[in-house]
């Protein structure tokens, strides 16, 4: 019975690779034969050099993609999967597909949780010890690769080559459904799951799902109460930096966002955006109980709660209840003693925002106004309104 073709296929190249093995056993033969019979010509190492090096030369496979020399047929045919895409290794615990035998073996430590390379210096472990000499950088404080446009200096090859990216303007990887284009792979990743909808970081607490491990670990604050960005002004701590970065602006007093129908400032640009309503007098939100209607979805459920009773935002220190969290805020302040707003005049504090402002008046000498309301008495009542 003959053979299946393929097999007869893999005979051949194993006698070609043999043939080559044995006709580089008899050049070195011969090297070493003219050593032995005292030729002059070349020494040993110069001519194991010079002969090692024909052989090479002989022996190369070039990539026609990409012009890589190769050493091997062998070589050049695993290298070629680069460019085609091809991946034939599948992970079978969650289907993951990977060029190399190696890459698959190191990525089974994932599911496998082994890390058996452990730092002698703060005992972090890692599952690959590529990783773990990476690490120990950060200890020795080696940064042994450089830019030459910047001269900037990185841990790892890899940081340097994405570094890179920013001087050649280089973005290789394009996402398939805009064609966007990006510099690291990364990110690329991150942006298609705007597209697909993925959100593959979920809170163990709450089964909250998130697109970015950075989102998670932000909403995870709100479960272990961590606000690590604290105020220098005030001491006023905050779960995310942007969220210290627009208080800032009470202490500075800084206005950037200007109405350009009345010319009135705000702190914020959604503010302003909540403002420039007014102007408008579009109230686009209906109370369906009272036909009340209001310029923003947020106030009309605010009412709403007039209505049904809702009174959610709860103080932990005396139990009050309060329609939103604002009230709350502001209650708070009461048991804290925080007062975060200080007059410019005279330095003087409050808690909230309207009081200072009823306090400027005393500086600027601008007088409130005063509505006559009736007589009770023969009594005039004035009411003050600020």
């Amino acid at each position: 019975m003959r053979d299946p073709e393929p097999c007869r296929m893999k005979h051949t190249e194993e006698q070609t690779e043999l043939t080559e093995e044995n006709e580089e056993n008899d050049e070195l033969n011969e090297e070493e034969k003219h050593v032995k019979t005292g030729e002059k010509a070349l020494s040993r190492s110069q001519t194991k050099q010079k002969d090692l090096k024909k052989t090479r030369d002989e022996k190369s496979f070039t990539c026609t993609q990409c012009g890589k020399s190769l050493t091997s047929k062998q070589s050049l045919k695993i290298h070629m999967r680069v460019h085609a895409g091809e991946k034939l290794f599948t992970c079978d615990q969650c289907g993951k597909t990977f060029l190399w035998a190696s890459n698959l073996k190191n990525h089974l430590k994932v599911h496998t949780k082994e890390k058996p390379h452990s730092c002698s210096l703060c005992g972090k472990s890692f599952s690959l010890l590529q990783n773990l000499k990476a690490h120990q950088k950060i200890h020795t404080g080696v940064r042994d690769h450089m830019c030459f446009e910047c001269e900037k200096t990185f841990i790892t090859a890899q940081h340097l080559k994405r570094h890179q990216m920013i001087h050649t303007g280089e973005k290789p990887y394009m996402c398939s459904h805009c064609e966007k284009t990006f510099n690291h792979s990364e990110t690329l990743k991150k942006h298609e799951r705007i597209h697909t909808g993925e959100k593959p970081y979920i809170c163990n607490q709450c089964g909250m799902s998130f697109r970015q491990k950075s989102q998670l670990k932000i909403h995870m604050r709100i479960h272990t109460g961590e606000k690590p960005f604290t105020c220098n002004q005030c001491g006023k701590s905050f779960a995310q930096s942007a969220k210290l970065k627009r208080h800032m602006n009470i202490h500075t007093g800084e206005k950037l966002h200007e109405c350009d129908q009345c010319g009135k400032t705000f702190l914020w640009d959604s503010s302003l955006k909540s403002h420039q309503e007014i102007h408008s007098k579009e109230k686009p939100h209906l109370c369906s109980v009272c036909g009340k209607s209001f310029s923003h979805l947020q106030n009309l459920k605010l009412h709403q709660k007039i209505h049904t009773g809702v009174r959610d935002h709860m103080c932990f220190e005396c139990e009050k209840t309060f329609f939103t969290s604002t009230e709350l805020k502001q209650h708070e302040r009461n048991h804290t003693g925080e007062k975060p707003y200080m007059c410019l005049h005279c330095d003087k504090r409050f808690n909230q925002s309207e009081t200072l402002k009823r306090h400027e008046k005393i500086h600027t000498g601008e007088k409130p106004h005063v509505i006559s309301v009736g007589r009770v008495s023969d009594i005039t009542i004035n009411l003050r309104c600020t």
